[in-house]
């Protein structure tokens, strides 16, 4: 499996060690960057590259994941979700990241580097990438009606019991 990855200056140390893990194991890594230590560098440029190419290798059929880095992880992940046909979750604990697969079928992972120990983040990556997606219809529905939305199918149907019943006062 290839996995993209990237990062900003906070996710760094964690990109460069996941590159070598991902090897170790048997996964393809692919370095989107950053490459060198910069302090003011700015994440969207490498987090939707790695999240562009991660959804461009899907829809080829290609088995690929993502892993984008920050220091919060908030801003990387919402980086990764700007692009179409991505569905990236922020992970704190081995149960984000599994359910992030099993419910969502998540395809880029996020992790804030400041937040975690380096083992623990790169606990959280091996459980996102091990992790199958449940494929349960409610899931399905559910990330139908996401990807419905995102390329311009509006919202989906309100069900009858979200419904505001009329109001014979007014």
């Amino acid at each position: 499996m290839r996995v993209h990855l990237g990062s900003d200056h906070a996710g760094l140390e964690l990109k460069d060690h996941l590159a070598g893990w991902l090897t170790a194991h048997g996964y393809e890594p692919v370095d989107h960057g950053p490459f060198v230590h910069d302090a003011l560098d700015d994440y969207p440029v490498f987090c939707l590259r790695a999240a562009e190419a991660v959804a461009r290798e899907q829809a080829d059929g290609l088995d690929s994941l993502g892993v984008v880095i920050g220091g919060s992880g908030n801003g990387e992940q919402i980086a990764a979700n700007k692009v179409v046909g991505v569905r990236s979750a922020l992970a704190w604990s081995e149960e984000t990241a599994t359910l992030a697969r099993q419910h969502n079928d998540a395809n880029v992972v996020s992790v804030g580097g400041r937040l975690h120990t380096l083992d623990e983040m790169t606990r959280f990556v091996e459980v996102f990438l091990a992790t199958p997606f449940s494929g349960d219809e409610r899931h399905v529905r559910r990330i139908g009606q996401l990807s419905t939305y995102e390329t311009g199918g509006g919202l989906p149907p309100l069900p009858e019991s979200a419904r505001v019943p009329a109001n014979p006062d007014l």
